[in-house]
């Protein structure tokens, strides 16, 4: 494969220079302005390449079920669409179903379904095998001269899920800028990068390591960190790139508290400690300490002390900087996690709750203000935990780590913004539509049941039309379906139940649920019952 090398400084300085437009894009008319709106991009003549590819350790995404179909979690840019001016491309590994586009042309107010059609182009590299997407592009020379002639030059850039070597190499290629940080910041999004940030912020988070590369380098930081708090119960270690918490690991230090650092000599510690990793609850699907460690050399692992609570939440914040250098806080979220131990992330309710809200968004301002002044552009997310104190009942809120992508939070919070045209009030954290209506929702990635399998993207949208699950258009509630294409295979779908109180988005997803639980509960039925019907006898009819 012939690729670009990123490292040599003449592509390096091309590829600032091709971000440098994004800066000048941002620009006003208005001399010496610039816009307010961070989707500025939507309100001109622009092609929009969108690059859904998760360019992380594929071994860690492969434990996720379905993990091959999360590039559809970027299908809502297609609501971009709204704009007559604008223009997409979507590329993906397979090719997607037609009706599952069609969803969400379906979904523009005001934009005739042809007109949006005509003005997007879909594209396969037919390829599903375990590799980031934008190597499959790279891999196919033929595939980005296409690309290339399609986009206007000048007038085209490129949105993706993470920015890495990968996408830079993509976006010099073609030659268009990539809205997203540079990959000289991606370490900014690691655990690691992620704890520096917090110490450079002066932002709350619990006691651990930078990175280490071997058991040995990990057994000396676990006994620090045992050391250094004798009470700890729990242990957290994560390899340094994770996806939706899967390369988390809980190391119980209750069985072995009697080799603690202060009650026995070091090596007795880490004999004990060696041992207890074998034990350890891992999140991911099928982990085991031999594979874990495995990936520790290459990826490289942190330990951090785990926040235990009686009352305890997962809060997440959700920022945007602009190419000019300008941070804002676009959403607060509290995040659904589930998985053995409560570490993988399932969905979110938005918004955060009021009695933290408002400090998350100045943590979360805080960080955003650190990473632009290191370079990095575009959308970040938080992640915290908040444990609420007995004594005071307040919330002790403690920064868990940073992603510099298109994360969990961000594709439903995108939906609702697109689709209502709504406003993000900072002073309360609530989001208006236009006609000032507050908005909730509940989101996940993660309806999944034995029993959903079989269903096909067709089947749901039958279910949708008679049932009436759709989005309205008119009152600017209901639900917006996405990951249909993992639902035949692994039942499994998303979706984004939008209400006018947070209640009612929850009325609206546990309806959604029921009735797909209806739905297949009937067919099953039938199934069973045709699987019992006796085999004909043969014989007899001899």
């Amino acid at each position: 494969m012939n690729t670009v090398d990123t490292f040599h400084p003449e592509a390096a300085e091309h590829f600032r220079n091709l971000q440098n437009q994004l800066r000048e894009w941002t620009k006003s008319p208005v001399e010496g302005e610039l816009w307010q709106s961070v989707d500025i991009f939507d309100q001109d003549d622009y092609d929009i390449l969108v690059i859904p590819s998760f360019s992380v350790d594929q071994q860690v995404g492969d434990k996720v079920l379905g993990f091959l179909h999360y590039e559809e979690r970027l299908l809502f840019s297609l609501i971009r669409l709204r704009n007559p001016l604008t223009r997409v491309i979507y590329l993906t590994a397979l090719p997607l179903c037609p009706i599952v586009i069609d969803y969400y042309l379906q979904l523009l107010p005001g934009i005739p379904f042809s007109h949006a059609r005509d003005r997007l182009l879909l594209i396969s590299t037919y390829d599903g095998s375990l590799k980031p997407l934008t190597q499959k592009i790279l891999e196919r020379p033929r595939l980005v001269e296409k690309i290339r002639r399609a986009l206007r030059p000048n007038k085209s850039y490129m949105v993706c899920y993470n920015s890495t070597d990968l996408e830079q190499q993509l976006s010099l290629k073609l030659g268009i800028p990539l809205l997203a940080a540079s990959p000289e910041v991606l370490y900014l999004g690691s655990k690691s990068g992620s704890r520096e940030i917090f110490a450079e912020a002066q932002i709350p988070h619990p006691d651990g390591s930078y990175t280490v590369k071997n058991t040995a380098d990990l057994l000396h930081e676990l006994v620090g960190l045992w050391k250094r708090q004798p009470d700890l119960k729990r242990i957290v270690v994560k390899l340094n790139e994770g996806f939706s918490g899967e390369g988390n690991a809980l190391l119980d230090l209750r069985p072995i508290q009697n080799y603690a650092p202060n009650q026995c000599n070091e090596a007795e510690s880490i004999t004990a400690l060696t041992k207890q990793l074998e034990n350890m609850s891992f999140q991911g699907v099928g982990e085991t300490w031999e594979t874990f460690s495995a990936r520790i050399p290459e990826l490289g692992a942190i330990v951090e002390a785990f926040i235990e609570g009686d009352i305890k939440r997962s809060p997440s914040v959700q920022g945007y900087i602009r190419p000019s250098g300008e941070v804002e806080i676009v959403s607060t979220h509290d995040q659904i996690l589930g998985g053995v131990e409560g570490q993988v992330y399932e969905g979110c309710y938005f918004p955060a709750d009021a009695a933290y809200r408002l400090e998350l968004q100045e943590l979360g301002l805080k960080v955003g203000e650190v990473l632009a002044q290191k370079g990095a552009i575009e959308r970040y997310g938080v992640d915290f935990i908040a444990v609420r104190q007995p004594e005071t009942q307040k919330w002790d809120i403690q920064a868990i780590e940073i992603n510099l992508r298109k994360g969990g939070t961000t594709h439903p919070f995108m939906t609702l913004r697109l689709l209502t045209n709504g406003t993000f009030d900072y002073d309360t954290g609530r989001f208006l539509s236009q006609q000032k209506q507050e908005k909730y929702y509940i989101a996940t990635d993660n309806l999944q049941k034995e029993q959903y399998r079989g269903l096909l993207p067709n089947d749901l949208m039958d279910i949708i039309a008679q049932e009436r699950l759709h989005f309205d258009s008119s009152s600017r509630t209901g639900t917006v379906f996405h990951l249909m294409g993992a639902l035949s295979e692994f039942g499994k779908l998303g979706l984004t139940s939008i209400g006018n109180s947070l209640e009612e988005a929850q009325e609206i997803y546990d309806r959604v649920e029921a009735v797909l639980d209806r739905e297949t509960e009937f067919i099953n039925h039938i199934k069973d019952a045709q699987d019992t019907t006796l085999p004909i006898n043969w014989s007899s009819n001899q």
